[in-house]
């Protein structure tokens, strides 16, 4: 089917009897005596109950267990006769026990339809036995094609005007059985639902009754397992519920509505604190459903805050708390980091020590067994950035008057009490990580009462400087249910990409998140330098998805983003979006791009800014469409031009034709890099290695067949392979035991593909990496891109990926005599476009000329120097960045005409032109304008007078822009 649509409905607790209620129309079946009779008649056939008792059982269960209608005029004679007989079969098994209770659990599954009938205690969750409403959400919830009750759409595919209509886009059945008062409240959720990111949920009395109606509406696929975690929630609170309903619509909302009371005798405060604190916390469900600490919460031994708290500091744990320590240091200052062995064993060091001590398995077994000190470390953060509800003028909250009674322990107290209670240093080290985390977390959206996912503005100066020594500005973790992400930036203002990181298995995942941070951090500096000539400093943004959710980039994508909003925009709407405890007590603004994965989102995002009130949307993203004023890197090629520019660079000092020139790409025509390679390159490429595998032909392979891949974004998968010649060959990932024209046989096709670059039967002078993952070359695989005799086996090395090779593989590669130019400066492109558009979301300029500018200045340095090109690049990177820094905060910038004379050359002429200089200096913030100044003069200086300037060079660099002043 390819509508995902159930209705559910069901009656938890002692069985009642449905009456006339404001939701929905009583279900009446007139057929229902005459059924009893053919069910009677049915059962006493069988003979499995003894003829005299069959008629109480079937009059017992008609009309003592008070169960809707529905079910009876839904459910043939011989399923209900079943069902009957089982029951018959449990009282008499209760009977043998001498159990004066009776389990029923019943259920019947089938291609249209499913029933559940079962026995609970009301108010308290299951942990064992039938777990229906978990089976439900992952078998009719959670997934693409499910039905409990089949739908049967009014339009299954509603227009744009018809998909806020209720009556244009809900199941027929639901028409039929809803009141106008239950049409006219679900016309409103799904309204309100359709136009934000997360959950609706409201409030409505029952006439006449102590009893409560919840109605929670939201986006299909957007969460798994929340119709069975909302029941542990209001569990909780001491509340059970009569009645549930899930509805499904064509638009793709679904909207569930709770008929909810107290447990008799409960001490629970009034049924309205308790609700109103269910709709607090329910988009914390809504976030995290599940965790490992569900059974804790569900127990009662920890709220839902305190529960999902637990797990983020688990997190937390895991990327920081595999740190290399002071043995690490020790080992860094006895050996000599130029020999290629000593960073060998560094290499293999590192990686031991964070993968050896604490895996993810050992730290939450540890926070497992602790959780009282959860409960006291979540105190600590809760009394921080829980805001006092008094404060938004609201009746404080029931987790608030519960902070105000707990044992409330400093700092100092609370680690000598974690001292006291753990039993070793592993478990000290454990619980000191969340007190690391409460410390240095300066905002978050925990208790915002609405979100999507969670976020935290963290303070950087935790990370040890052994490991990070280029100091981070600004650091935000955000973890939701189908992924946890960072977004890292070196200065105020910065600008990165945002990164989908997908793993093919469970070992793949294993190893994306031991390194999440670390590729994070790497990808971020790498920015940092390659944004040298622009304002903005360097960032990047990580989302690494859930190895069970590989199909939810888009979801996953907007859930961090909106997450990232909250903290970047004031909250100003009691009960959506309120203020929080903002310790950073700065504006921030974070500017996004496109990255792996990401191209095709750029335009949401900054609309989506733009609906949630931000002052800076146009300017959000880059890479946006053009009719939103953006500059698509994939359509200019913005990124892949500045690479080539490297590569035609080389053949032109070399005295070159690239038709004659043989090269391998890794990252093929579906990609934006790749893509774009193939189409403004005249070189005779023989390897291309992308996702779906391995296409290769030394002979060259056939350009127009390319072409037409790269046109259409098509992987090799797609590649005709009878134009390749006799020698060439494709291996797809899932292939396995092919064999080559050679004869060599291919054993996994996936293995093939993961190391192809460093395969010695590839025979090509140019190699320009345009994807795969980091550090795909590094200091233990190098020695496989060079032959017997020490040589490189590519001659040129153009660095299209980031990251794709560490520093040491780079340098071992240009001693063996390869000339290798580094992502920082060869894929700066999109960066320089990007810059652009942020400054005006109109201004396009001949970014290639910068790249020139920066070629010679790489190639002139290394001729005079004969440093490796991978460190001069560095060295030119920092030169340029720590004299921006100066210049922003020197007398230069203090002299206002000199600053107006720079920044008449810096600013776009097409913006000058259209606003004018005075306006630009009032309407850009200070910051950005200092930024502007100072990385224009920094970038022409260095690039002029190279990073070793003489004492005059600068006085007579800036002669010309004195001259000027008036």
């Amino acid at each position: 089917m390819t509508s995902a649509a159930a209705n559910v409905a069901a009656q938890n607790g002692h069985p009642h009897t449905l009456k006339d209620m404001p939701g929905y129309i009583e279900n009446a079946f007139p057929g229902k005596e005459a059924q009893m009779v053919q069910v009677t008649e049915y059962m006493s056939e069988k003979g499995f109950i003894p003829a005299d008792l069959a008629q109480n059982e079937v009059s017992w269960f008609y009309g003592n267990l008070g169960i809707d209608d529905m079910y009876f005029a839904t459910e043939s004679v011989e399923s209900i006769a079943n069902h009957i007989m089982a029951l018959y079969g449990a009282k008499i098994f209760a009977y043998t026990k001498n159990d004066n209770g009776l389990d029923i659990n019943l259920e019947r599954e089938t291609d249209e339809a499913a029933v559940y009938i079962h026995t609970s205690r009301p108010g308290v969750s299951q942990l064992y036995g039938p777990q229906h409403e978990k089976r439900i959400d992952a078998k009719y919830f959670d997934l693409r094609t499910y039905f409990v009750r089949q739908c049967v759409f009014v339009n299954p595919k509603p227009t744009k005007e018809q998909e806020i209509d209720i009556r244009e886009t809900a199941d027929k059945s639901f028409l039929e059985k809803a009141t106008e008062n239950t049409l006219e409240i679900y016309s409103n959720v799904m309204k309100m639902a359709l136009s934000r990111t997360g959950p609706v949920i409201e409030m409505f009395e029952v006439e006449g009754s102590r009893e409560r109606r919840l109605v929670i509406a939201y986006k299909q696929q957007t969460t798994q397992s929340f119709f069975s975690a909302i029941s542990d929630l209001y569990h909780y609170y001491d509340l059970y519920s009569t009645r549930k309903y899930v509805e499904q619509f064509s638009n793709g909302i679904t909207i569930i509505s709770l008929y909810l009371n107290q447990i008799p005798k409960s001490t629970a405060p009034p049924i309205e604190h308790s609700i109103h604190q269910i709709i607090k916390e329910a988009s914390l469900i809504y976030c995290l459903p599940t965790t490992p600490l569900q059974s804790f919460f569900q127990t009662n031994k920890l709220s839902v805050q305190e529960s999902i708290y637990g797990y983020i500091g688990w997190i937390f744990a895991q990327h920081f708390l595999n740190r290399l320590g002071n043995e690490y240091v020790s080992l860094v200052n006895i050996l000599d980091p130029s020999n290629s062995n000593h960073q060998d064993v560094l290499t293999k060091m590192k990686k031991r020590l964070r993968t050896d001590t604490f895996t993810r398995d050992y730290i939450l077994e540890i926070i497992k067994s602790y959780p009282e000190l959860i409960k006291l470390l979540y105190i600590n953060f809760a009394m921080i950035h829980y805001v006092n509800p008094a404060l938004n003028s609201l009746q404080p909250t029931l987790s608030y008057q519960r902070l105000r009674t707990d044992n409330i322990l400093t700092v100092e107290e609370l680690h000598e009490k974690i001292r006291r209670t753990t039993s070793n240093s592993h478990e000290l080290m454990v619980f000191e990580s969340f007190l690391i985390f409460n410390k240095h977390v300066l905002k978050t959206n925990f208790y915002q009462p609405t979100k999507v996912a969670l976020s935290f503005r963290m303070d950087p100066a935790f990370l040890p400087e052994i490991e990070y020594p280029t100091k981070l500005f600004g650091m935000f973790l955000v973890i939701g249910s189908e992924f946890r992400g960072f977004h890292l930036r070196f200065r105020d203002v910065a600008r990165g990409g945002i990164r989908i990181i997908r793993s093919r298995n469970n070992e793949a995942y294993s190893i994306n998140l031991r390194s999440l941070f670390d590729e994070n951090y790497a990808l971020a500096n790498t920015q940092q330098r390659k944004n040298k000539d622009i304002p903005e400093g360097g960032s990047k943004g990580t989302i690494l998805l859930d190895v069970n959710q590989q199909d939810k980039a888009l979801v996953a994508f907007e859930k961090y983003v909106d997450a990232m909003l909250d903290l970047l925009i004031l909250g100003e709407t009691p009960g959506i979006k309120e203020r929080i405890v903002d310790l950073y007590k700065k504006p921030e603004i974070l500017f996004f791009g496109p990255d792996e994965g990401t191209a095709d989102y750029m335009d949401w995002a900054s609309a989506h800014a733009r609906v949630r009130g931000a002052s800076f949307w146009k300017a959000f993203t880059t890479g946006k469409s053009q009719s939103l004023g953006g500059i698509p890197h994939d359509i200019y090629g913005m990124t892949t031009r500045s690479v080539h520019q490297y590569v035609l660079g080389i053949y032109r000092k070399l005295g070159m034709k690239e038709e004659n020139c043989r090269k391998l790409q890794t990252g093929g025509p579906d990609g934006d890099l790749g893509s774009n390679e193939i189409k403004i390159s005249k070189d005779k490429t023989c390897g291309i290695v992308d996702g779906s595998g391995v296409l290769y032909d030394p002979e060259g392979i056939d350009r127009p067949e390319l072409t037409r891949l790269a046109s259409n974004r098509l992987m090799i998968s797609n590649f005709d392979v009878s134009k390749l010649s006799p020698k060439g060959f494709r291996v797809l990932v899932d292939e396995m035991n092919v064999k080559l024209p050679s004869g060599e046989t291919i054993d996994d096709g996936l293995s093939f593909r993961n190391n192809f670059h460093l395969n010695s039967m590839v025979e090509c002078e140019m190699f320009v990496p345009c994807g795969g993952r980091p550090e795909a070359v590094d200091l233990q695989n190098v020695s496989r891109l060079l032959d017997n005799e020490n040589h490189t086996r590519f001659k040129y090395i153009v660095e299209g990926a980031n990251l794709f090779f560490t520093q040491e593989a780079r340098l071992r590669l240009e001693r063996a005599g390869a000339v290798v130019f580094k992502d920082a400066s060869a894929n700066k492109g999109g960066v320089t476009s990007s810059s652009l558009e942020v400054l005006a979301a109109l201004a396009f300029t001949d970014e290639e000329f910068a790249e020139h500018m920066q070629f010679e200045a790489l190639w002139k340095e290394h001729q005079r120097t004969r440093t490796p090109r991978s460190i001069l690049s560095d060295e030119l990177s920092l030169a340029i960045v720590k004299l921006n820094e100066n210049l922003q905060h020197t007398s230069l910038w203090d002299n206002v005409p000199l600053r107006k004379v720079v920044l008449e050359e810096a600013f776009p002429n097409m913006l000058l032109k259209q606003v004018g200089l005075e306006t630009l200096m009032k309407r850009v913030p200070e910051n950005y304008v200092r930024a502007i100044f100072g990385s224009y003069l920094a970038s022409r200086f260095v690039y002029k007078y190279g990073t070793e300037p003489s004492q005059f060079a600068f006085f007579e660099f800036m002669t010309p822009y004195f001259s000027k002043v008036q």
